[in-house]
């Protein structure tokens, strides 16, 4: 095996990640701060205007903090530390049930609560924020908070008959009619989604705490996903599904497939477990070769979703982020070149039809044509956390080889 497997083009690639990992930064760290209330602001739209009297979601929140802490680690640079304390900050003032613990799902621009929900993919993204801060900057209230979510997931929303989280319950840990994610989710009691956002925080407490019945559900989360959610006929991830785990979609996610390969064969790396390594990896290289056959545009970007024969032919901005991420980790599994192609294709596309380099950060989506949404630039799903991870994750990738 030559000393350089990666070719001079990803030096290059390299440092533009770098900049534009500072570039998003920068954004995030003026124009998101909400300097009328606290914290962060709730909304930005397409042209870079603020409303300032906008919703605050919990989620938004929770990757803002994830973003500065993991960005602390990655550049050793404290100026990240200030809004790293200030998400935390914001976060258990206004999110925090103190009555009854968890996060709220919303506040108003004046941290009233709104909706007081508690969805267990919520949670997932507190302990993945509050571990990571606490591996960042050693504040051992953060990882208590971690901790006790986690029991919180393991105790109110685990089924003990058929393994797996429920979607959601009320402010006192009632159960909902309604436990749908978002308006444009199937109103079931399991998903995907949820599960892939509990296996992911898991993974990063473990790094954090390394409690062995937490390395259980680790690896348990993990055959959940093997015998459950990918679907083996298809190559693709059933999305959502009955308490009993029959599935009840017909529609596949390009983006989450590719980002549930990588997320899932780091969870295995992160407990040294090789017997689900060597599964995992096996699975992980199907899910990514399905996507790039049915979901990618010509091998430089991949689109939004498929129901049936109908694709939604949108470009968002995840799951091109994502898609990088998983084809440099399935690369790293079986060294196929054409994975590595197909990274330098989608950082051309995202460069040059997602920067948007007038008014910050990425634009929420473009056309077959390129041309961009009108989606937000900051909201309660325009976040920080897969743009800025996907840079980190390719340059730490990428030093490994070069």
């Amino acid at each position: 095996m030559p000393d350089k497997l990666l070719d001079k083009n990803f030096t290059l690639i390299r440092e533009e990640m770098r900049q534009e990992l500072e570039r998003l930064l920068d954004f995030w760290s003026t124009e998101a701060i909400d300097t009328k209330n606290d914290g962060f602001i709730g909304r930005i739209d397409h042209t870079g205007k603020k409303d300032w009297q906008s919703a605050k979601g919990m989620v938004l929140n929770a990757r803002i903090l994830w973003t500065f802490s993991a960005a602390i680690k990655f550049t050793s640079n404290q100026k990240y530390r200030q809004n790293a304390d200030r998400a935390y900050d914001y976060l258990m003032k206004y999110f925090w049930d103190m009555e009854n613990d968890g996060f709220i799902w919303t506040v108003d621009y004046k941290g009233n609560p709104i909706n007081t929900r508690k969805q267990a993919y919520a949670l997932g993204f507190g302990i993945y924020g509050l571990s990571e801060y606490h591996m960042a900057t050693g504040h051992k209230q953060s990882l208590d908070y971690a901790i006790k979510l986690y029991k919180i997931l393991e105790e109110k929303y685990r089924d003990n008959f058929y393994d797996g989280y429920i979607e959601s319950l009320n402010k006192d840990w009632g159960k909902m009619e309604d436990m749908r994610l978002s308006e444009k989710d199937a109103n079931f009691p399991k998903s995907m989604n949820t599960h892939l956002h509990i296996l992911e925080p898991y993974t990063n407490l473990y790094r954090a705490w390394p409690n062995k019945e937490l390395k259980e559900r680790i690896r348990v989360l993990s055959l959940i996903f093997f015998n459950k959610i990918v679907d083996q006929s298809t190559n693709h991830l059933n999305l959502f599904f009955e308490m009993d785990w029959t599935p009840k979609s017909t529609l596949v996610s390009f983006g989450h497939d590719i980002e549930a390969a990588w997320l899932m064969h780091e969870a295995a790396k992160v407990i040294e477990d090789q017997k689900l390594i060597d599964e995992v990896q096996k699975i992980s290289l199907k899910l990514v070769e399905q996507t790039i056959i049915e979901g990618f545009d010509n091998g430089s970007s991949i689109f939004y979703e498929r129901d049936g024969k109908e694709y939604d032919l949108e470009k968002h901005w995840w799951p091109q982020a994502e898609a990088m991420v998983g084809l440099m980790d399935a690369w790293e599994i079986c060294h196929k070149e054409e994975y590595l192609v197909y990274i330098k294709q989608f950082w051309a596309f995202i460069k040059n039809k997602l920067f948007d380099m007038e008014n910050g950060e990425w634009f929420w989506s473009v056309d077959m044509n390129g041309k961009p949404s009108t989606g937000d630039k900051l909201g309660l799903w325009k976040c920080p956390y897969h743009n800025t991870r996907a840079l980190m994750e390719m340059v730490y990738r990428i030093n490994r080889f070069d």
